[in-house]
This record gives C-alpha cells, structure tokens and sequence, in this order.
C-alpha cells in the first residue's frame, strides 16, 4: 500500500493502479492522506516551495493524526524546509561522504592505527 501511494501514478502497473483505486474508494481517509501524500511529492519533485504553506494547511484542515503531526514539524524550522524545496543545491554528497567515513571508523573501532583509517578513507 505505501509503495502504491509514494510512487508516481505513472509508474504503477495497470494492475496496482487497480488495487489502489479499489483501496482508496473503501476508505475515505487513505484517499484524502493519498491527496496529500500526491500534493507533497509534486512539491518536492518540483521545488515549488511557495507551494507549501497552502499544502501544509490543507494537511492541518485534514486532521489525519500522522499527517498533522508531520505538517506541526514542518511549521517548526519552516523557513529551512522552504529552502530545502526551493533551492537547487543540496548537501547530499557532503552527508553521503560523512556516513561513508563514520561507518569505516565505526568498523575498524579500536582495531586499527590512523595510517589505516586514512588509507580507506582516501581509497573509493
């Protein structure tokens, strides 16, 4: 269910489009939460962040207990999330190359000197 409402109508088989149009008109709720879960991912996908004080209110007026509380932390650092939406750049590599490392420091923990560490770091 959640792999049919996060990923792009079109990329659903006709089949799977089925069960979910199925699905939706049993339960009025997971429909209205499947608007919004659409609304968001158009958002995001298309860095419209002047859209998302109007798609955050609507999730409010929604009153779906999980959608409310994630629109509540949306309202919290708001003017980051904006950003994050809207601007082009991101700091994806930077956090994927500091996992990378953490996890190498994790694995030779207490096992292994600097020159080591340092060779697998700097070694793809």
């Amino acid at each position: 269910m959640t792999g049919w409402l996060t990923r792009h109508p079109t990329a659903l088989s006709e089949e799977d489009r089925a069960g979910l149009k199925d699905v939706l008109a049993r339960c009025p709720e997971l429909d209205t939460a499947a608007g919004h879960v659409r609304d968001f991912g158009e958002l995001l996908s298309g860095r419209l962040g002047a859209r998302l004080p109007a798609c955050i209110d609507a999730v409010e007026a929604g009153q779906l207990p999980g959608l409310t509380g994630f629109a509540l932390h949306l309202h919290r650092d708001f003017d980051a999330v904006t950003a994050g939406v809207t601007l082009a750049w991101s700091s994806g590599s930077i956090e994927g190359a500091v996992n990378r490392i953490k996890k190498i420091k994790r694995q030779l923990y207490g096992r292994a000197g600097f020159d080591l560490l340092r060779k697998m770091i700097l070694l793809p």
